[in-house]
């Protein structure tokens, strides 16, 4: 299954992280197949390929936690509703 999670770089307690379209059982920080977008926490700065994810989400891949809530704030996903 492919996955889209989040890839770290950085200095030490300064993260950053790509986004990344990668085999589910692949490490963190192992080869990806794709780089979709960038992650700055630091600065909440954002950058998302939007066509390559559109595509990547539609051939069936999976979000973390984490990249699905950037997806949200990028207009890319709708929010889930919590049906409680």
């Amino acid at each position: 299954m492919i996955k889209l999670r989040l890839k770290r770089f950085g200095k030490k307690r300064e993260a950053s992280f790509r986004l990344v379209a990668c085999n589910s059982t692949s490490r963190r920080d192992g080869r990806p197949l794709q780089e979709l977008g960038f992650y700055n926490p630091r600065t909440k700065e954002t950058r998302l390929d939007t066509e390559a994810l559109r595509l990547r989400l539609s051939q069936g891949a999976q979000p973390t936690d984490a990249v699905r809530s950037l997806l949200e704030k990028g207009g890319l996903l709708e929010k889930k509703s919590s049906s409680s």
